[in-house]
């Protein structure tokens, strides 16, 4: 059996690389100047999408990403580690966009590839830790959802089965196709880069990146169409302009406020082993551990 699979992703800021201009004065995150990754539990979203196309073969796995035009990162990145194309969902009118918004344009970019048997994605994205666009898309294209995934089980007879990883426990579930389900950053790590794949697809490019080539690549990307990933925008999804960006965004940021911690006491220990035990003690004795 052949799968249609897509893989919602996001490319999110760093987190452990957040300067003083993370933010924009309307609230906004200055994507533009934040280092950007692979959302860390979209990864673990697309190693089960590729199990599924391990086990079936002749599966295809798209992904989908709504962003700025250098999105189209994780699409090679994915790519790499097994992926068959992408699309990258990006126009100056999205911006902005709250979950809602952003649940909409997404769907709308679903509706347009039309052909799917499953759709995947991380719980929640690190920069917004919201869990809700999953579940948002799920309803906006009134299908089933299954949340907090953990493995796939199986699928076969129009049906997934899936282990959810709960705060109690551990619970397994059956939800017909198509559906979307949400994987939790407990499931499986996502495989490394293959290196055959890392060479083939590594000059794979958006329309808004081959702008930037020259003649000569140019020419080299277009004589290679497994080299040319889609970018759409909003009106190719025919998307609503009063539900994208910030019009279709309910979720408003009152104020932004800059917080920087800073050591009111600091204790400097000996190399010695008393003095360890000592604060370990201490550590012990305030809450502070244990």
């Amino acid at each position: 059996m052949s799968l249609n699979i897509i893989v919602l992703a996001k490319q999110v800021p760093d987190t452990r690389n957040v300067g003083k201009d993370a933010m924009k004065e309307d609230g906004t995150i200055n994507r533009a100047v934040l280092p950007a990754i692979f959302n860390p539990e979209d990864l673990n979203a697309l190693e089960q999408a590729l199990r599924l196309k391990d086990a079936n073969p002749d599966s295809t796995v798209t992904l989908l990403t709504m962003g700025l035009p250098r999105a189209a990162e994780i699409i090679r990145e994915a790519i790499y580690r097994g992926a068959d194309t992408g699309i990258v969902l990006t126009d100056r009118v999205l911006g902005g966009a709250d979950t809602l918004a952003t649940s909409y344009s997404l769907a709308q970019a679903v509706k347009k590839i039309s052909n799917y048997d499953i759709i995947l994605g991380g719980r929640q994205a690190i920069d917004g830790d919201t869990a809700q666009v999953g579940p948002q898309i799920a309803e906006k294209l009134g299908l089933p959802q299954v949340t907090y995934a953990e493995e796939i089980l199986d699928l076969a007879d129009g049906h997934v089965t899936v282990k959810r990883r709960l705060e109690n426990g551990v619970e397994t579930v059956k939800a017909p196709l198509p559906c979307v389900v949400t994987v939790n950053g407990s499931a499986a790590e996502c495989r490394p880069r293959n290196a055959k794949r890392l060479m083939k697809y590594k000059y794979a490019v958006s329309p808004s990146e081959v702008a930037k080539l020259s003649d000569e690549q140019k020419a080299f990307v277009e004589a290679r169409p497994y080299l040319q990933l889609k970018e759409w925008g909003a009106a190719f999804v025919e998307a609503d302009p009063e539900q994208v960006g910030m019009p279709g965004s309910p979720t408003k940021v009152k104020n932004v406020e800059n917080v920087v911690f800073t050591a009111k006491e600091s204790l400097r220990l000996e190399n010695n082993d008393e003095q360890i035990e000592n604060l370990i003690k201490e550590l012990i004795t305030n809450h502070t551990i244990g």
